[in-house]
């Protein structure tokens, strides 16, 4: 336990001097009814006896004293916190073929958009990692709930190389993977593997999605349909977003000419075999909310909290009921 303002755990000192004055009175009423019971006053010439029960208004006061004096200080506890938690991957197609222009400014810059709108609409309790894949995948962003970091790490995304859904869904994977307990080893070109536990039931979702930022060309394997399959094994669902036009659009790369278009069927059947969905991206309006049928799940986790409340309500409740049983025994309030 520690404490913000430590300074005013001094008047605890008080509270030893508050015992020897109690007990000082005590002895000292003892001897005044012997006293008096030499001079008649006590039949018997003894004090009557007054009961331990006298005792017990003091010991409430002092421990709600005490109690109070810690709560001034305003302590705090590492607790554990339940809350209901879920993760969104964004796996972001990082191949040549997302500098096309033929969704303005670029591909890239849309899906950036498009990524920058989900991390807006993020509810407070779920947590955003990113996955940028092209010929192979890579974790850049475990899932966390800071915008900032998200914001960053969107921003840093370029075109680069080939593509390979499914090294993006198999990495996205891996990731959602080492915060729950899904799926039996599975490579995702990032050299981890997925603890086994088996498949999810049917019709089971784990508390967390994957969100493929793609023109849905695949040059590379493995086949983004196989690991489709894995997502859907561990009842991850893939929701696809699609970047481009069927028109395409040709860009110069190393003095080649390369024609690219939006692949639109392999991103439907992704989205469709993992019960997910498919929405291509002309306006960030196009972008559903995905958060409404993401499901969540109780985690509990360690934080530091301040429990002040805590003891400032035992402590009212100790000083009401000595206030209270010393009045009802006694006629007076200590």
């Amino acid at each position: 336990m520690s404490f913000v303002w430590p300074w005013i755990l001094v008047s605890l000192l008080a509270l030893p001097v508050c015992v020897f004055v109690y007990v000082r009175l005590q002895r000292g009423r003892s001897r005044g009814a012997v006293d008096l019971g030499a001079l008649g006053a006590v039949r018997g010439g003894a004090a009557a006896p007054a009961g331990r029960r006298r005792h017990v208004p003091p010991i409430l006061f002092l421990v709600g004293v005490t109690l109070l004096a810690l709560a001034s200080a305003r302590p705090q506890m590492t607790l554990p916190v339940p809350r209901l938690e879920g993760a969104v991957v964004l796996a972001f197609d990082v191949s040549a073929s997302m500098a096309a222009d033929d969704v303005e400014p670029t591909r890239m810059d849309a899906a950036k958009l498009a990524a920058m709108t989900l991390i807006d609409q993020r509810p407070g309790s779920v947590k955003i990692g990113v996955v940028a894949f092209g010929e192979g995948g890579l974790v850049v962003q475990p899932p966390t709930d800071d915008e900032e970091a998200l914001g960053a790490t969107v921003a840093r995304m370029a075109p680069q190389s080939g593509t390979s859904l499914g090294r993006g869904i198999l990495t996205a994977l891996n990731l959602v993977s080492s915060s729950y307990d899904l799926g039996q080893g599975l490579d995702g070109g990032s050299g981890e593997s997925v603890p086994s536990s088996g498949a999810a039931p049917q019709g089971a979702f784990a508390p967390a999605v994957i969100v493929l930022l793609t023109d849905g060309e695949n040059t590379d394997p493995p086949d983004p349909l196989e690991a489709a399959q894995f997502a859907i094994d561990r009842g991850v669902r893939v929701y696809t977003a699609g970047f481009g036009t069927v028109e395409g659009a040709t860009l110069e790369i190393d003095g080649f000419n390369l024609f690219t278009q939006l692949n639109e069927p392999v991103l439907k059947e992704i989205a469709s075999l993992t019960e997910g969905a498919y929405f291509r991206v002309e306006d960030v309006e196009d972008i559903p909310s995905i958060y409404e049928e993401l499901k969540t799940q109780f985690v509990v986790e360690p934080r530091e909290m301040e429990v002040t409340f805590a003891l400032g309500g035992v402590s009212a409740l100790l000083l009401l009921a000595g206030g209270a049983l010393s009045l009802f025994w006694f006629g007076r309030v200590p």
